[in-house]
């Protein structure tokens, strides 16, 4: 500590000194220098000119000019220059180490359990199927053949009617009357044989055939139509029963009260009316 105040004041001593030196050359700069007029130029000469000649001219007089007096410079004081302390030199640091991160566990999950099948009830012991005691095939008997149906004559019957002039074109038989004598036809389109026969009616306008070619085996070619009335008055024939069309055969309905060696069928009614120029009488 005593050294370094020695080495701070000889540094002052040094400045001071320097300081003086500098303020004598100063001093010295600043002294007045003698100021000489200019000499005059020599006038110039002109050939084949007259000019007056004058007087030189007197240098203006100026008084000494005094130098300025300076006050005397002082060296700048300074504050004794303290040696910088530095501060304790500290131990380094040792360097920092990064967090260790803990180790990782795998998620414990729980143990997976197989699953549980379910539960079956105990299986009784199949039995094996009883045979059924084996019984011969059993026949039904033998029927005989069935004959051939027997072939019987076939009878036709039916009605003819007159129409009242009221309900002429009207499909109803409301006081209508048997119509005796009109011609009705029978005809059978059979392949082998052609049959057409005609009668008339009676007084009950009733008519019945009875060919001795026709048989049930073949009836169902046969049709019935109705031809004609003996009254110009009810002449016309209407398709009532399918009688201006043909009818077909019907089988009767009602059973005979006694066996008939033929069969017995049933067309009709059918029915005349009268012209529709004759007029009808109240």
């Amino acid at each position: 500590m005593a050294l370094a105040l020695g080495k701070v004041l000889v540094l002052l001593v040094l400045l001071s000194s320097s300081f003086t030196v500098f303020s004598d050359l100063v001093g010295v700069a600043k002294e007045p220098v003698p100021v000489h007029p200019p000499a005059p130029a020599p006038a110039p000469h002109h050939k084949g000119h007259h000019h007056h000649h004058h007087p030189p001219t007197p240098p203006p007089s100026h008084p000494p000019v005094k130098p300025p007096t300076s006050p005397p410079v002082k060296p700048p004081s300074h504050p004794p220059v303290k040696p910088p302390s530095s501060p304790p030199v500290k131990p380094p640091t040792p360097p920092v180490k990064p967090p260790t991160p803990p180790p990782v566990k795998p998620p414990t999950s729980p143990p997976v359990k197989p699953p549980t099948p379910p539960v079956k009830p105990p299986t009784p012991p199949v039995k094996p199927p009883t045979p059924a005691p084996v019984k011969p095939p059993s026949h039904p008997p033998a029927k005989p053949p069935s004959p051939l149906p027997t072939r019987k004559a076939v009878a036709v019957q039916g009605v003819v009617y007159c129409k009242s002039c009221k309900y002429r074109g009207v499909g109803t038989l409301i006081g209508a009357s048997p119509l005796a004598g009109a011609v009705v036809k029978l005809q059978c389109n059979n392949t082998k044989w052609g049959l057409v026969e005609q009668t008339k009616t009676d007084k009950n306008g009733y008519f019945f055939f009875k060919p001795s070619k026709l048989t049930t085996a073949a009836f169902h070619k046969c049709k019935v139509f109705i031809i004609s009335s003996p009254l110009p008055t009810c002449s016309v024939p209407t398709n009532m029963g399918s009688g201006a069309f043909g009818a077909i055969l019907i089988p009767s309905r009602k059973p005979p009260v006694k066996p008939l060696p033929f069969q017995l069928f049933t067309v009709g009614p059918f029915a005349f009316e009268p012209a529709k120029k004759v007029p009808c009488h109240p």
